[in-house]
């Protein structure tokens, strides 16, 4: 199978480590896994302008780095979301990917879906949550989990394996 992972931290912090342990895992279990750090480039959000839809025929009319998410993301048989809470949600960053991908709708062949979140503080999750859930029925992708982190348990090794454990299930 090939994993997708996009990172919507901006730094390299817990969400890496929750991303890592995913993919190390995955691999071993003989996947193909890429982690894209969306956190880290240039990527603006939705200008609903439609130009995708018309013009553009899937593609977006921007050109920043989604340019280099999008071809990794449509050839994708699962993605998972990894990204830390910030303010209750995931990260801008992650947020703006995931609108962007509105020029190509659902990947054409995922079929798999995870969210692996982290954060300082404890019962933060459900905006991402809901935000995911939401997002993956539209598409009809199967909730492969949702694995949360907060305050200790980041980078734990309990929480690692949890993880590790998650990938391996696939």
């Amino acid at each position: 199978m090939k994993i997708t992972i996009l990172n919507g931290s901006p730094r390299k912090e817990n969400t890496l480590a929750m991303a890592e342990a995913f993919a190390d895992a995955a691999k071993a279990n003989g996947h193909e896994v890429e982690i894209i750090q969306v956190g880290k480039m240039k990527i603006a959000g939705c200008l609903a302008c439609e130009y995708c839809h018309g013009k553009g025929e899937g593609q977006c009319i921007q050109k920043d780095d989604m340019e280099k998410v999008l071809p990794a993301y449509k050839d994708s048989d699962m993605v998972v979301f990894a990204t830390p809470i910030y303010y209750f949600n995931m990260t801008a960053q992650m947020t703006a990917a995931i609108q962007r991908v509105y020029c190509i709708g659902k990947p054409a062949k995922a079929t798999k879906a995870a969210l692996l979140l982290s954060s300082g503080s404890p019962g933060v999750y459900d905006a991402a949550i809901a935000c995911y859930k939401t997002m993956i029925g539209f598409m009809g992708i199967e909730d492969a989990g949702i694995i949360t982190a907060a305050g200790d348990e980041n980078k734990s090794e309990a929480k690692l394996a949890e993880i590790a454990e998650l990938a391996k299930s696939l």
